[in-house]
């Protein structure tokens, strides 16, 4: 799993930090992004492997950078996180091409699994 890149975008700093720490044990290369602005720069200069993506978010929110993503030459998949009360969110977010969704808090074994998925279909 070295070589696998993701970016954790979330403007909850800590759990994306704590996510990013998890995921980093595990031999996955990871960065975090706490706002929209900041994710696209991100994915433009350094495109990861796969984005996981909260969908609440200030500012641009998650459905609009996942829109954002999919205008990109380089089709990223992006896992949506998503909290119990927006998994209709989620649905639309798949609809819009996200490859799959999370619910928070995430168990990290499922997400590292949706993580390799994504990347066999990329």
């Amino acid at each position: 799993m070295d070589d696998i890149r993701v970016l954790i975008v979330d403007d909850e700093e800590d759990l994306a930090k704590t996510i990013a720490e998890r995921l980093e044990i595990r031999g996955i290369h990871t960065q975090t992004a706490s706002d929209g602005d900041k994710a696209l720069n991100l994915i433009k200069s350094q495109p990861p492997d796969v984005v996981v993506l909260d969908l609440m978010m200030p500012g641009i929110g998650g459905l609009g950078i996942l829109k954002q993503i999919n205008l990109l030459e380089n089709k990223i998949p992006v896992i949506l996180l998503t909290g119990y009360g927006s998994r209709e969110r989620s649905i639309e977010g798949m609809n819009l091409g996200a490859f799959d969704y999370v619910l928070k808090p995430c168990n990290l074994d499922d997400l590292i699994i949706k993580i390799q998925e994504a990347i066999k279909i990329k």
